[in-house]
């Protein structure tokens, strides 16, 4: 034995790592939840579980994010697995799926598609919630799409699949009542991208011109020819992206433009319905 408790243990880690990431990683060690941790700080921690713990403190001192030390991440209600091949999933990305679910009749049977699936969250809550419908997911990295396929599985979620593609490229003449998607949205030399988590995360699932809108652009103006009449589009962006969105869907000939702000009252989703007007260039 390590002659350490619990709470001695996690007493230390503080010393170096913000309480809550201590207290996390202590809990994927031990495999037991934190009012487990809680309740018994005065039990001991076996030498291999403390090294590991040690371990696991010294890169989340050096910025890795926790997400990928645990190789896991919870995203609307459901664990999902990620690895350094994909974006961690974030509380305000939920709303992207909240506002997906108002725009799916609940028990008519409709096709989805998420475009830069990277770990299959959002693809996979949908479906899970509206299993009469049939969810694709897209991304052009086989490891992302890896990561999608075995998190499908391990949530049981079988009205779900995924294909590699370069946006739409891979998609032929397939229509859908509903494309949503969470692409890169951050400027060519943004100064955050040096900054926290994002430094670990993949640069292709997050960096997007020299705006931050060329992604958006190019869905924007692919979804239209992969979308039924009067099907929407939905897509998250930048906190500073609201008015640009809404321009761009204006110009491409969408209809019923809106953005939707996420609970921190910050625009985070816009949206318009396909209509058959040809778009102001």
């Amino acid at each position: 034995m390590t002659g350490h408790t619990l709470g001695s243990t996690l007493h230390a880690a503080r010393q170096r790592i913000d309480e809550t990431d201590a207290r996390v990683l202590l809990c994927h060690v031990i495999d037991h939840s934190s009012a487990y941790l809680l309740a018994h700080p005065e039990l001991e921690l076996d030498e291999s579980a403390a090294g590991r713990f040690a371990a696991l403190v010294e890169q989340r001192a050096a910025g890795e994010p926790v997400a990928y030390l645990t190789g896991e991440r919870e995203f609307y209600g459901r664990t999902f697995n990620v690895t350094p091949a994909v974006l961690i999933p974030r509380p305000e990305t939920e709303l992207l799926v909240d506002l997906a679910f108002d725009h799916i009749a609940r028990s008519v049977p409709a096709r989805i598609l998420d475009v830069g699936t990277g770990s299959g969250c959002v693809a996979i809550a949908i479906a899970s919630e509206r299993s009469h419908c049939k969810v694709i997911g897209l991304d052009e990295s086989v490891r992302a799409l890896a990561v999608a396929r075995r998190n499908a599985v391990a949530l049981r979620v079988g009205n779900v699949a995924f294909l590699r593609s370069d946006w739409f490229n891979a998609l032929g003449d397939e229509r859908f009542a509903l494309i949503v998607s969470n692409p890169p949205y951050v400027a060519m030399g943004d100064p955050h991208l040096n900054e926290g988590d994002l430094r670990f995360e993949p640069r292709e699932a997050l960096e997007a011109g020299i705006d931050g809108l060329s992604a958006i652009r190019t869905i924007i103006g692919g979804a239209r020819n992969h979308l039924d009449p009067d099907g929407w589009l939905l897509f998250e962006h930048g906190h500073d992206q609201g008015e640009h969105a809404r321009t761009l869907l204006r110009q491409a000939g969408y209809a019923d433009v809106f953005s939707a702000a996420d609970l921190a009252g910050i625009e985070r989703v816009s949206g318009g319905r396909l209509t058959s007007a040809r778009p102001s260039l």
